[in-house]
Formats: structure tokens, sequence, C-alpha cells
């Protein structure tokens, strides 16, 4: 990748969605993935393949999928906890998933209800058949900067959770912010100490603004070398494992940061900002993108 791009991995119509305390049809959340396709996003998550009982925000994902457009250079990927969610995926025609763990025991037993070893071990099966059908793992590490149960992580524990991710054949791994607690000196410590065991371009940064911090923390990333930033539209999100928790970086708000910084993500800002409009008000909520406001107040309604 140009060191004058970075690539946005839009993760509003599922890590962000999921936390809402309404479910949007099916219908509504393929317009939404269609929108921010056409806003100029090409890697996008569509949704998870997860039990409808727990999270019922991601019920129909394979509904999501059948609206979308199967052709093109935009990336679909969905979220898969096990063996059955990637044989799920497998029969939408997914072309990519994503699996997660955490760098925290504590959050683990809570958000997925087993040990960290334990959920590697759950992703083993699914990386074999991956591989068998030609696609592309992605994986996730949640509370890098602090855990709301067991606070601080050693960067070590987290090192070696992304590493083990990346030796199984996860292409990426994802370092998340989950509580949003993470300041600049600690994130280029984190991916300092990951860049010493595995490539900095398998690395990916995913930062929540709990404490308004998560733009900062982006730049201290990219200077670490990461060109890959996950981001939602409109500041969509949370954890509700993670008590206390806000939403995601906004998109808006990383195009406007890394566009002024002279780095290309091929997004249109309108564009995005116009689909953040349509997704707020289905949800009844205002944003919470400090840029998509001030764009707002200038342009008029999106």
């Amino acid at each position: 990748m140009s060191v004058t791009a970075v690539r946005l991995v839009e993760v509003g119509a599922r890590d962000g969605l999921q936390n809402e305390a309404r479910t949007l049809a099916p219908e509504v959340r393929a317009e939404l993935i269609r929108r921010l396709a056409d806003a100029g996003l090409r890697h996008i998550e569509a949704g998870a393949f997860v039990s409808p009982r727990w999270v019922p925000q991601m019920a129909g994902t394979d509904t999501v999928l059948e609206k979308l457009p199967g052709d093109g250079d935009v990336t679909f990927s969905v979220l898969v906890p096990n063996e059955r969610g990637m044989a799920m995926a497998l029969e939408s025609g997914c072309r990519e998933v994503a699996v997660f763990t955490a760098a925290s025991e504590a959050f683990n037993q809570r958000n997925i209800n087993c040990s960290i070893d334990e959920s590697l071990a759950r992703f083993e099966p699914v990386l074999a058949a991956a591989k068998e059908n030609g696609v592309a793992v992605r994986g996730y590490v949640s509370c890098v900067l602090g855990c709301p149960y067991s606070g601080p992580i050693p960067i070590a524990d987290v090192v070696r959770t992304a590493t083990r991710l990346y030796q199984m054949g996860c292409y990426e791994v994802s370092l998340g912010d989950t509580i949003g607690a993470g300041v600049p000196t600690g994130v280029r410590d984190l991916v300092s100490a990951c860049a010493m065991e595995m490539p900095v371009a398998r690395l990916a940064a995913h930062f929540h603004d709990t404490w308004g911090m998560a733009t900062a923390n982006c730049v201290a990333a990219l200077e670490g070398g990461i060109r890959v930033f996950d981001s939602s539209v409109s500041g969509l999100g949370g954890c509700p494992y993670s008590p206390g928790a806000t939403g995601n970086v906004a998109t808006e708000d990383l195009i406007y940061l890394f566009e002024g910084m002279g780095l290309d993500t091929g997004a249109d800002l309108g564009g995005v900002v116009a689909a953040g409009a349509f997704v707020d008000q289905r949800l009844g909520r205002e944003t919470a993108s400090r840029v998509a406001r001030a764009w707002r107040a200038r342009h008029g309604a999106a």
C-alpha cells in the first residue's frame, strides 16, 4: 500500500449497529451499506453470523448479503464466532470473514464465555474451512489498551494473542481499544511491540472514542506504520460487555483527518455524511461525529 494512502474498514453496519437498542431491518442495513459503498468505501463489514438470541441486531445477515452486489471491487465481510457461523458465511457466498478474541481473559469470559486459548481453538476449523474455500480471514483482538473488568493489559499479552492469530492464518489483525482508554504514547508502544513479532503491514487499528482520544490515537498508530483503520459511520457503536464505552471513531472524522494530512482514503466525505444521516434518522439518534455536524452546518442537511 502506498504511504500516501490509508485503507478504512467500515464497521458501522456490524460493530456499530450491534449495540443499538433499535434493531434495523435487513433491507435498511443493506441500503446503508450500499450508500457507504457508493461513497467510496471499499471494505465494509456487512453483519455477523451470531446467535440472534444474543445479538438480535444482526439477525438476517444472510438477507443483507443477498441484497448487496456480488461483483465489483467492494469487500463485504462478516463476523463469525465459530464453525457454525463459518458454515453460514460460506452458504451466503462470503469471500471474507472475521474472527474475534481478546487480550483479556476476563473480557473474553464475559463476551464469548470462554478463555483466550479456547477461543483460538474454536477458530482452527474456521480457518481450515476458509483456506479450503479461498476465503480471507481477518482477526480482531479486543481490550488491547485496557479491560473494563481487569484494568490495564500487559503489552506482552496483546502481542501474544495478535501473533497467534496471524500465525493461524489471519491475513490482518485489528488491534481494538474496546473501552477507548488508550492515549498516543500507549498506542506507539503497543504498535512497536507488535511489529517486532509480525509485519506492521498486517496490523490494523480499531479505536473507540470514550475519552475523546480516538483520532489522536489513529495518528499515533499511523506514525507507527499502520495504514489500515476501522471506523464507523456517524460514530455508531459501543460494546454491550464494556460498560461506559462509547462508539467507534467516526468514519467522517477519519476521512477529514487523513485527507487533511494528504493521505488518500478513496472516500467522499459528503457521501459518508449523507449515509450517516440516513442511519441516524432510522435509529432516532444524533451523530457522534464532530466532522459530520460541521459538514451539515456548512452544507445544510445531508
